[in-house]
């Protein structure tokens, strides 16, 4: 595939998911999740092992499937653009992060808390009821911005790469992730390669994440320098090699006090302290809103640069070979 086609695509994947979102029915990874949740009926074990099979024939199916799409498409850029673009609609969750996002900061405005603990599983795993206004904003800040670098950021790295079989396997790596790959008793064991593989595929889209959202935080009156030097003192000390890039970063951007003590279903976690502003709250909530939409929008345009770049040099190696 060409770079530029290649290129095309992940921008106009990008504009449709901003200007369309997600099907209100049939979404493909929606699909997916169902034909997952199958299969973990079929091998789920409280072993490693069945997890690892798992993972490898869902993902190896995502690779598989975004090989033929590229293939059936080889000899007109057109084509590739256009299978890159549904691809990467299909994939990216900008827009449905930001929805969430909004209405959760409307519902906290207006003190419906209620409400407010109603919507949040659509953005995390944490138990709304244990939460006030406070806890609300802060879960709903973190969640946006660990998933800025999941839904959007990632998945474009991935696609500049690997073209639509890295588009694919990205997602189908992250879906399966939020299904078995946290650390409730059920998926200690069976969810364990998931996770795994989700950190290691996440290693450089968080960080990129990171920067991105320094650069754009100026866009909504945040702070590049405390973006920079929050993300600097304060990521390495989160328990997750990934999320606590983005977060550290969407801390010192909005000049906030992310972490602490964290209660999932499953039980509570005491995480570090990134940042050393105030407590977030709704105002918070909708200029993390803003900013995620930001750091999207530069991740289209860096991944359509890379895509150029990427395609430019493999050209070149065909050459002088």
């Amino acid at each position: 595939m060409s770079g530029a086609a290649r290129a095309i695509g992940l921008l106009l994947g990008a504009a449709a998911d901003v200007v369309v979102g997600d099907p209100r029915r049939g979404h493909p990874v929606a699909a997916f999740g169902t034909v997952a949740a199958g299969l973990e009926k079929l091998l789920y074990r409280d072993h490693r092992a069945p997890g690892v099979a798992h993972v490898l024939v869902l993902t190896g199916g995502a690779v598989l499937l975004g090989v033929a799409a590229e293939k059936l498409g080889r000899r007109s850029p057109v084509t590739q653009a256009a299978t890159t673009a549904v691809a990467t609609w299909a994939v990216l969750g900008g827009c449905s992060l930001a929805n969430e996002g909004t209405l959760m900061g409307r519902a906290l405005d207006g003190g419906h808390l209620a409400e407010a603990r109603e919507r949040l599983p659509n953005l995390c795993g944490r138990d709304p009821e244990a939460l006030d206004a406070l806890g609300l904003a802060r879960a709903t800040v973190e969640s946006v911005a660990e998933n800025t670098s999941d839904a959007q950021v990632a998945p474009l790295f991935w696609g500049a790469v690997a073209g639509v079989p890295g588009l694919l396997a990205y997602r189908a790596v992250n879906t399966l992730d939020a299904m078995v790959g946290h650390r409730s008793p059920r998926y200690r064991n069976f969810g364990w390669a998931a996770a795994r593989l989700d950190d290691v595929v996440n290693l450089v889209p968080s960080r990129l994440a990171a920067m991105l959202t320094a650069a754009g935080a100026p866009v909504v009156g945040g702070s590049a320098k405390h973006a920079w030097r929050t993300w600097r003192l304060d990521a390495s000390a989160h328990p997750s090699p990934n999320a606590g890039q983005v977060e550290a970063a969407f801390a010192g951007a909005l000049e906030i006090r992310l972490g602490g003590r964290t209660v999932y279903r499953h039980g509570a976690e005491e995480r570090p302290v990134l940042g050393d502003g105030r407590n977030p709250d709704a105002g918070h909530v909708t200029r993390a809103v803003e900013l995620s939409r930001v750091v999207g929008g530069l991740s289209a345009v860096a991944s359509a640069a890379a895509a150029v770049a990427i395609g430019g040099l493999r050209r070149g190696r065909r050459r002088r070979g």
